[in-house]
């Protein structure tokens, strides 16, 4: 029996309720179940929001490095006061390109992209105008992200402080596509992330570690004859950097590295003998990473194959 919450008042004869009228009883239950579902989503959606911007801080700032192309550099490092409005300048064959401002400024960054069209451009490089961004933006590498982690990143982007920073239009030079890694092409699954070794796979393509350490062919990286062998040569403020081979081969790769002296190298950029590895390679956002995803991560990275290159 349910009893009404003003009990000792007995209420006016035409306000009493007729809970003996089963038609009565169903829809005050069906409001009582109504409200009791609104009330869940709404506390789930304020529990759920802080969680995805957590997420999406420490993927954006982390494992995904985005500072690392899309923050100017001043001569100690990251400009923070213009995070996210647009720093590296890339002048290759294929285009000539600025990295883009991300911060939420509505005129010159992404502040009046919908969330569908930060998810678009991240799964497939197309933008709100049906271009395809420069191919140096690693959207082949994000095809992988799940659901959860799209959503974490779309949700820390829109807590960027606006900055109003037109940069240069890009010049594309040939067409741009997407060079997806294979086993790449779709979505992971949360479940999947119980093995470690696939979870590596994840973190290690999703950080877009390929793109820099598989030497570049004509058809594009061969990710099919050499994948992690290296090779490939970087210019900047730096000099010029060669991305190493990062495969199992003992002698020209890592292969011989313990499982520690794999992890200083990607968060502190300090190499088995001791000397420091060189730029562009983002070791102080790599220097968030978890402890379990560095072990997931050396773990992938165990079953690459050796190449002497």
């Amino acid at each position: 029996m349910i009893e009404c919450s003003c009990a000792g008042r007995e209420a006016a004869p035409d306000q009493k309720l007729n809970f003996s009228s089963p038609r009565n009883f169903e829809e005050t239950n069906m409001r009582s179940l109504f409200m009791m579902l609104v009330v869940i989503a709404t506390t789930n959606l304020a529990w759920a929001q802080p969680e995805l911007v957590k997420r999406g801080d420490y993927l954006v700032n982390g494992i995904l490095a985005c500072g690392n192309c899309h923050t100017p550099k001043g001569p100690n490092g990251d400009v923070l006061e213009k995070a996210f409005s647009g720093g590296g300048y890339w002048d290759e064959p294929p285009f000539t390109v600025h990295a883009a401002n991300i911060t939420q400024d509505k005129e010159t960054g992404i502040g009046s992209w919908s969330d569908a069209d930060i998810k678009k451009l991240l799964r497939t490089g197309q933008t709100p105008k049906g271009v395809h961004t420069a191919m140096i933006m690693p959207t082949s590498f994000y095809h992988i992200l799940t659901e959860n982690d799209l959503d974490a990143v779309v949700a820390y982007l829109r807590t960027i402080t606006p900055v109003h920073n037109k940069v240069p239009d890009p010049i594309y030079k040939v067409p741009q596509v997407e060079n997806v890694p294979p086993g790449g092409e779709n979505p992971f699954a949360e479940p999947m992330m119980s093995d470690k070794v696939q979870k590596g796979f994840y973190l290690v393509t999703i950080a877009h570690c390929m793109a820099c350490h598989t030497p570049i062919g004509p058809r594009g990286r061969e990710y099919k004859s050499s994948l992690g062998a290296g090779g490939v040569k970087f210019s900047g403020p730096w000099g010029i950097s060669v991305s190493r081979n990062i495969t199992q081969n003992k002698t020209n790769g890592i292969g011989a590295w313990s499982d520690d002296e794999i992890k200083r190298a990607i968060t502190d950029g300090v190499s088995r003998d001791g000397s420091r590895l060189g730029r562009p390679m983002g070791y102080h956002y790599y220097a968030r990473i978890s402890s379990d995803d560095l072990d997931a991560i050396v773990a992938y990275l165990r079953t690459v194959p050796g190449s002497a290159e």
